[in-house]
């Protein structure tokens, strides 16, 4: 498939049939501003040494899943910044709802795509200078049995067949939008993107564990995202704030 709507949707968009990683390649371009402007985007079915929060791997079949990275060039304020994951997180989410309509899609904070409480998607952002870099990990026709852990999915375990070229465009053309206006409003309050990511909560009025850095562990209840795309966590009276951490909903007994 050439995606021809998905090349719309991007100021240049490349396909290759094999990579370590998207993320890594482009990185090694973002200092070419003029080859590569804002909203460039690589593609491939079958990226060999992929990487997720916290240094994880992300390995798949070739041809079973999708990576796609995309390379941002708008100043953002450091207030905002915190939001990128979140944008994709949730422009991600309604592409991938618009071809699974019969299932519950939403976004665990502060990027992976879940439906019906099973990760189909994950997703990292990474600073390459002045350039932040987006890449995003989409199981597509993975089988059960390919499946890394149980409590991850597919398009083809979800029942759905996938059109890539309809997801990525939807996918592409969202994450700009909602970029745009944040970058128009500098709130995302104004921008409306708060309400779009709160609306698409998994984690909102969830019992939570958060992991962070350092070791440290916080049980309690997710109750908020704050102005710059922190989560906010009730937890032994206290409100505290995460801006970085590993969350896990936990199930009530």
């Amino acid at each position: 498939m050439d995606f021809p709507l998905a090349r719309r949707a991007a100021a240049r968009f490349d396909v290759v049939d094999e990579t370590g990683s998207t993320n890594s390649d482009l990185r090694a371009h973002a200092a070419d501003a003029d080859a590569w402007p804002h909203l460039s985007t690589l593609v491939t079915r079958n990226q060999t040494a992929g990487r997720g929060r916290l240094d994880r791997t992300w390995v798949a079949p070739a041809g079973a899943a999708l990576a796609v990275s995309i390379l941002i060039r708008r100043a953002l304020d450091p207030s905002i910044r915190g939001w990128i994951p979140l944008i994709a997180g949730v422009a991600l989410a309604d592409a991938v709802a618009a071809q699974l309509p019969d299932r519950v899609v939403a976004v665990k904070w502060p990027n992976d795509v879940l439906v019906d409480e099973r990760k189909i998607s994950g997703i990292l952002a990474e600073v390459a200078g002045d350039a932040i870099i987006v890449g995003a990990g989409v199981n597509t026709a993975m089988t059960e049995q390919q499946l890394p852990v149980p409590t991850a999915t597919s398009f083809a375990v979800s029942g759905g067949t996938v059109d890539e070229d309809r997801l990525l465009a939807e996918y592409l053309s969202a994450f700009d939008r909602l970029l745009e206006h944040l970058v128009a409003t500098g709130d995302a309050m104004a921008s409306g993107l708060h309400a779009r990511a709160t609306a698409r909560s998994a984690t909102l009025g969830r019992a939570v564990r958060v992991w962070l850095p350092g070791d440290g562990m916080l049980d309690g209840t997710a109750v908020a995202l704050d102005g710059e795309g922190r989560l906010v966590v009730d937890a032994d009276a206290e409100s505290h704030v995460v801006s970085a951490g590993d969350v896990v909903h936990v199930r009530a007994n």
